[in-house]
């Protein structure tokens, strides 16, 4: 697919995933913008993978994973614009009996969602366990997993990293979306994971940086060098310096709209940056 369809897409995602959260009052809009680029290259251009019919168990395909599941709105509007489910269900977004929970869940059978996400950190103990799945039966494609910038606080993580490396996890990419933001304000100063990419090489990771998420080709480059470097007896993680609220100006790098939904004059403000692009749902 052509950079400019492309961006096109991840315009949309980010109209739709405001739209979502103003509609109901509630949900994750920082995140959701920041890694919307990210969700959009992976499933429009890089995975390969089958939207219909959904696989639960994502035999024969790349499986792709959303730790951080509270921005979830983007990955909603990726999995139903790249077929996954009708787009108008987009509407139904956190409400009652909707298959669109706030954060990702498989009791309402939502194709594209394999696993609950959302309890931050186990994300990527679910994907090593995928991964090592496709290894036992010889199926040949990646899982790929996205963690939250916060996410790294939880224990977890670091242990599932450890494991990775130890059982040489290397049909696993892990993405951080490392945004610098998390509930209580920046990273650096709630619970600092600097230096980043030193610690996940000492654990034994290929790492690759990602320092522009927002630029296309920029994006395949890193996804495809990443598919190209795995396979060699490591786990790898691209750290993805992405900008939470990207594409809003007055949400941009401010950690208080993690988890803030917009007013009215607030949503007047953000939807006229993110003009239409496909149609709306």
């Amino acid at each position: 697919m052509d950079i400019p369809t492309l961006e096109k897409i991840a315009a949309q995602v980010r109209r739709d995933a405001v739209r979502m959260i103003y509609q109901v009052q509630s949900g994750h809009p920082g995140g959701a913008l920041g890694a919307a680029d990210l969700f959009v290259a992976l499933y429009f251009a890089h995975m390969r993978h089958t939207p219909d019919p959904f696989s639960p168990t994502g035999d024969g395909e790349d499986v792709f994973i959303l730790s951080n599941g509270h921005i979830c709105a983007s990955w909603y509007a990726v999995l139903a614009r790249s077929g996954y489910f009708p787009i108008q269900e987009l509407s139904t977004f956190r409400k009652i009996n909707s298959r669109l929970q706030g954060h990702p869940a498989t009791k309402e059978h939502l194709p594209g969602v394999r696993i609950a996400t959302g309890s931050l950190g186990q994300g990527l103990s679910v994907a090593i366990g995928i991964a090592l799945g496709k290894k036992l039966k010889g199926d040949p494609h990646r899982v790929y997993v996205m963690i939250g910038d916060g996410e790294a606080n939880e224990g977890q993580i670091w242990e599932a990293a450890l494991f990775a490396a130890h059982h040489k996890v290397d049909n696993l990419i892990a993405i951080l979306d490392r945004n610098y933001k998390q509930i209580d304000g920046d990273t650096r100063e709630v619970l600092s994971t600097d230096p980043m990419e030193d610690k996940w090489r000492a654990f034994g990771w290929e790492v690759l940086s990602l320092h522009d998420p927002h630029h296309f080709p920029t994006i395949l480059q890193t996804l495809e060098e990443a598919r190209q470097r795995s396979g060699a007896g490591k786990p790898l993680i691209i750290i993805a310096y992405t900008t939470m609220g990207k594409g809003v100006d007055f949400m941009e790098n401010d950690y208080r709209w993690h988890g803030k939904a917009p007013g009215p004059q607030e949503f007047e403000r953000a939807i006229a940056q993110l003009p239409e692009t496909l149609q709306d749902f």
